[in-house]
């Protein structure tokens, strides 16, 4: 049997880093080596698996891992991206909410390491994903599209990464870019839809890991296509399962479709 590869878990005592680390248990292919936590955190020290104690120092946690699993806010990410990149970790990111400038930081990173970003790593969202921009494309610029998001109260960004990637895949689906055509905001009197016109509407409230829907309305009918996460446990699962595909992988900017068999 294989010798399994040695993960970091990023954020490890975190809401997501509690569940990867629950998920890197069902993994034969894989093993925690490491985690890690913000300075100051009032669990350093703690040991959560068999010699794996909580630290705070990226470069001493990334020392003898294969591969980490990340699922901090932006900032910490990048910061750990850059540590990865220098110890040859590959890394495996759900972080949401990254600017143009820090997108452009993943693929410079990814010249020295592999590196797989995804804003949701659930198999059936992004299957939903690629039905999506298959009904956008075969259906045609006569059906609008809007796509509602609905996250817990404490979510810091909006729209969700996940309702923007289905946003992109209307877009490709139609054949044109996003920009110019995503609608973010509806307030006042905004006169008539605009043609070819992407809504986006966020909500937050409760605890909700993260409910998805795409409307696709026609004249005298309507498609709906809706994801509804109950738990974060399918994220960190698909996380996982990314992490195994990715570890032991030459340099380069890789897609969760690769993981999943949906590139094709």
């Amino acid at each position: 049997m294989a010798v399994p590869r040695r993960v970091l878990v990023v954020g490890a005592c975190g809401r997501m880093g509690q569940r990867v680390r629950a998920a890197l248990a069902g993994e034969p292919s894989l093993k925690l080596a490491a985690a890690l936590e913000v300075p100051g955190h009032p669990q350093l020290g703690i040991e959560l698996a068999p010699g794996v104690h909580l630290c705070d120092d990226a470069k001493a946690a990334l020392a003898g891992c294969d591969v980490a699993i990340d699922f901090s806010q932006a900032a910490a990410s990048l910061l750990v991206l850059r540590a990865a990149a220098e110890a040859g970790v590959a890394i495996v990111m759900g972080t949401t909410g990254l600017s143009g400038d820090e997108r452009a930081e993943l693929a410079l990173a990814a010249r020295r390491i592999p590196v797989l970003h995804a804003p949701n790593f659930s198999p059936s969202v992004n299957l939903m994903v690629w039905l999506v921009r298959e009904a956008a494309r075969r259906l045609g610029p006569g059906y609008d599209a809007e796509i509602l998001e609905l996250h817990h109260a404490a979510k810091l960004d909006a729209p969700s990464g996940t309702a923007l990637l289905l946003a992109e895949a209307i877009a490709q689906g139609r054949g044109h870019p996003l920009d110019g055509h995503l609608v973010l905001e509806r307030a006042g009197q905004i006169g008539a839809r605009p043609p070819g016109a992407i809504g986006v509407q966020s909500l937050r409230a409760g605890d909700s890991a993260g409910d998805h829907s795409v409307l696709f309305a026609g004249e005298g009918e309507r498609l709906e296509l809706v994801h509804r996460s109950q738990t974060r446990d399918h994220f960190a699962r698909g996380a996982v399962r990314a992490a195994a595909w990715l570890a032991g992988r030459p340099a380069g900017l890789y897609r969760i479709e690769q993981v999943l068999g949906l590139d094709g």
